[in-house]
C-alpha cells in the first residue's frame, strides 16, 4: 500500500474567495472537501471538481484543482466522461438538490447503477437558492415557498433510499454544521471504490427559514455513536426512511461491488488518456481540422 502524505488545507485554497451569503452551509462543505482531499494526499493536478448550476455549483471556482462548471443538471454526465477518459484522476461532483435531484435525476440514477468510481456531494438545502426560493425536489410537503405560497403539494424525494436501491455503493448523510463528521464522510467517499453519494444538509440562511441550523441540530444524531453497521442492505434501506424528530447522519450504507471500470476490458490497459490512439500524426491532424 502506497504511503499517503497528508497535504495542508491551504493546498486547495482557490484564487477566488467564496461569495455565498454569510452563514451559508456551503462554506462548511467547501472546507470539508478541502480537508478530505488533503488527508488523502491528493495533489490539485489529480483532482477534478465538476458542478452544474446553482449557488452550490459555484464551488469549483473556489478550490485549487481542476474544475468544470457545467450545465444545469448535467454535472454527472460531464464528470462521467472526464472520469472515463482519465481514471487515474479523482473526480468529485458538487451541486445542489435542485440540480442533482431535479433536473439531473436521470443521470444520477444511471451513474449509481453503473457504480462509477465517482463521488457526488449534494448540498441539500431543500430550496432553490440561486433563483430566490422556489420549492425543490426535497422541499417538505406543506412548506410555503415563493413557488408554493399556500404550501408545497408534493412529497419530497428521499435521496438516501433512491441511492441504496439504485446501486450506489457508498451512501452517507452529512450536515455542514457538523464539519468534522462531514469531512470524514467525504474522505471516505473519495477513498471508496465505487459510486459515493453524500447528501449534505447545507442550510440556506436567506430563503429557507424552516430547515435551519437549529432545526437540524435539534434532530440529527450520529450513526457511528449508535454502533451502526452500514453493510446490511435491508436495514440500511429501512433506516433511510427515518425522518421527523430524529434524523440519522453518517455512513448509512456501504458495500464492495465491481465498478463499471472493472467490467470494461479497455481499462485493463490503463487510463484512456495514457493509451496510444493508434493514429498517425497526419491522420490525427486531419480529424481535428475536420471537426473544428
Amino acid at each position: 500500500m502506497a504511503t499517503v502524505i497528508e497535504l495542508p488545507i491551504d493546498t486547495y485554497k482557490g484564487p477566488v474567495d467564496p461569495d455565498w451569503c454569510p452563514g451559508c452551509g456551503d462554506f462548511g462543505v467547501l472546507r470539508s472537501v478541502q480537508q478530505a482531499a488533503g488527508r488523502l494526499g491528493i495533489l490539485p493536478k489529480d483532482l477534478l471538481i465538476v458542478s452544474g448550476i446553482g449557488c452550490s455549483s459555484n464551488l469549483p471556482g473556489f478550490i485549487h484543482a481542476y474544475g468544470i462548471h457545467s450545465l444545469h443538471g448535467r454535472a454527472v454526465p460531464v464528470a462521467t466522461g472526464a472520469h472515463l477518459a482519465n481514471t487515474d484522476m479523482k473526480v468529485v461532483i458538487t451541486g445542489g438538490d435542485g440540480d442533482g435531484y431535479g433536473i439531473g435525476i436521470g443521470h444520477l440514477i444511471h451513474a449509481m447503477r453503473r457504480n462509477l468510481d465517482i463521488t457526488y456531494v449534494v448540498m441539500d438545502n431543500q430550496i432553490y437558492g440561486l433563483t430566490t426560493g422556489q420549492a425543490s425536489p426535497t422541499t417538505a410537503k406543506g412548506h410555503k415557498t415563493k413557488s408554493t405560497p399556500v404550501g408545497n403539494a408534493e412529497m419530497p424525494l428521499n435521496p438516501m433510499a433512491l441511492a441504496i436501491t439504485s446501486g450506489a455503493t457508498y451512501v452517507a448523510r452529512g450536515f455542514s454544521g457538523e464539519q468534522k463528521q462531514l469531512a470524514d464522510l467525504i474522505q471516505g467517499g473519495i477513498a471508496h471504490k465505487g459510486f459515493a453519494l453524500i447528501d449534505v444538509f447545507s442550510p440556506c440562511v436567506t430563503y429557507n427559514k424552516v430547515n435551519t441550523y437549529q432545526y437540524f441540530k435539534e434532530r440529527i444524531y450520529r450513526l457511528e455513536d449508535q454502533g451502526w453497521d452500514p453493510t446490511d442492505f435491508h436495514k440500511s434501506l429501512e433506516k433511510s426512511f427515518e425522518w421527523g424528530d430524529k434524523i440519522p447522519a453518517g455512513l448509512l450504507y456501504k458495500t464492495e461491488q465491481p465498478t463499471y471500470e472493472d467490467s470494461e476490458p479497455i481499462f485493463k490497459k490503463g487510463a484512456l488518456v495514457k493509451q496510444p490512439l493508434g493514429l498517425s500524426k497526419e491522420l490525427f491532424k486531419e480529424l481535428i481540422e475536420e471537426l473544428i
